[in-house]
């Protein structure tokens, strides 16, 4: 069963990589939650893109909050902060120009447990963004599942789709459609590798995602 969901995977990711004329990057991403008490959680995110499959930044993403937990841990409001660093390439050159966002933003998490094993998950953020001299607003709707494998106690299928939607300008922002693997270590720790396609307004994007997760 896992090998044959392996196969799928790559297959799918090698089809769509040669169907289309993106580039595949990598991101590699860690999430931290840690509770400060029974209510109150702190989060933490470091998230670094590259544009090509090894190196070659095209983004480092800084973001952290604290979130309040309003029925145990399935439904979670958080108001937190982000740095994010781009680096552009200039049309029809190899050179880059940098670019710095200060972002704020507000979330609701809430979570469904489907007969004690598959998860859902929806997240609503609501982004205020800095963006050099410019201040833009956008909304992302996110719907994950995860999907435990009959075989292991540890190893899961998970999948995501977000959608970003500007209020200004064109609506639509971008959409992120992922696929993957995961495998849990313990209560605290778990890893995931996967593949997302990006959907944007001049084209697609291809990333492989290596992933963090820390639950303290």
């Amino acid at each position: 069963m896992i090998r044959i969901i392996c196969i799928v995977i790559f297959s799918s990711m090698t089809l769509t990589v040669s169907s289309q004329s993106s580039d595949l990057g990598n991101w590699m991403m860690y999430f931290g939650n840690k509770k400060i008490n029974q209510n109150i959680n702190w989060h933490s995110e470091v998230q670094y893109r590259n544009y090509n499959a090894i190196g070659d930044l095209e983004q480092l993403l800084l973001r952290t909050g604290v979130g309040y937990d309003l029925t145990d841990n399935n439904n979670n409001i958080l108001l937190g902060y982000g740095y994010i660093l781009s680096q552009n390439y200039i049309p029809a050159s190899d050179d880059k120009v940098d670019v710095e966002e200060h972002r704020i933003f507000q979330q609701f998490i809430t979570k469904q447990n489907i007969n004690n094993r598959v998860m859902l998950q929806h997240r609503y953020r609501f982004e205020q963004r800095f963006i050099e001299d410019d201040f833009r607003l956008r909304f992302r709707y996110f719907l994950g599942i995860n999907i435990p494998i009959v075989e292991s106690k540890n190893l899961y299928i998970s999948a995501y789709n977000e959608i970003f939607l500007n209020s200004t300008g064109n609506v639509f922002d971008r959409n992120r459609l992922y696929g993957g693997m995961g495998y849990k270590l313990n209560d605290k720790f778990r890893f995931e590798l996967g593949y997302m396609n990006q959907f944007l307004n001049n084209g697609n994007r291809d990333q492989l995602n290596i992933i963090t997760f820390v639950n303290l």
